[in-house]
């Protein structure tokens, strides 16, 4: 009897001493996750504002968190790319600085150093083609950089800005429809033109607020250019 009431209360304490060691050991990992998470973030801050430098591009960070421009560098330039749709794609890489191009020391040859061009760096202007008849059918990147304002895309507010990457809406309608009373300079049947066509909208909506954040930071701070489909002249002064 006193053998047996023995026996289980030495399972209760070796049962506890194991659950508390799997609950540290649980609390380790976890610690662990937030520290790599947080070092992750650090090293995605460092490399976009790295990069940004590396590639000329004069920033104007102000009184912006400096630790969001550079993790919307990180996500424009590292991960989405975005100056490769939103540049003229025949000077998006600076004369001797294109990858593409086979290695020598002559421009256009590649030097061995990747450069972006500046002077077309997120400024627009390279065409999809027509998605239906007219000119206005004729789908070309927008101007991503600020204008007078200070604010990227034409002057967007973050609140429209991170509405349209969520829903992919085009709010300035430039692409319409066809329909029975619009026939030309209007998208074809099946496009919608009240949505974004070409723009990888779909997949940054899956982005959370602070990504798409620092992504509209990011892009307060590179220098404005000129010209861009719907953009007015003189739009930088």
């Amino acid at each position: 009897m006193c053998l047996s009431v023995k026996l289980v209360s030495a399972g209760i304490v070796l049962a506890a001493i194991v659950g508390a060691g799997m609950s540290i050991g649980s609390s380790s990992v976890y610690a662990s996750d937030e520290f790599n998470r947080a070092q992750d973030e650090h090293q995605m801050i460092q490399t976009g504002l790295s990069v940004a430098t590396t590639a000329g591009i004069q920033l104007t960070i102000g009184n912006r968190d400096p630790d969001m421009v550079g993790l919307g560098s990180y996500l424009v330039n590292v991960v989405a790319d975005c100056n490769g749709c939103h540049s003229n794609p025949k000077t998006t890489f600076a004369a001797a600085g294109n990858p593409y191009f086979l290695p020598g020391t002559t421009p256009p040859l590649f030097t061995g150093a990747k450069q972006i061009n500046p002077a077309t760096y997120l400024g627009g202007n390279q065409s999809f083609g027509f998605f239906g008849k007219g000119p206005q059918a004729e789908i070309i990147s927008r101007n991503l950089t600020p204008d007078k304002t200070g604010l990227p895309v034409g002057g967007l507010i973050l609140s429209d800005f991170m509405t349209i990457l969520k829903t992919g809406v085009d709010i300035d309608h430039i692409h319409p429809s066809c329909s029975t009373n619009v026939t030309n300079n209007c998208l074809t049947f099946p496009f919608n033109g009240d949505l974004l066509q070409v723009m990888p909208w779909t997949a940054f909506q899956r982005m959370t607020d602070r990504q798409l954040t620092a992504i509209y930071t990011y892009l307060g701070t590179i220098p404005c250019l000129e010209g861009g489909p719907n953009e007015p002249a003189n739009r930088c002064n």
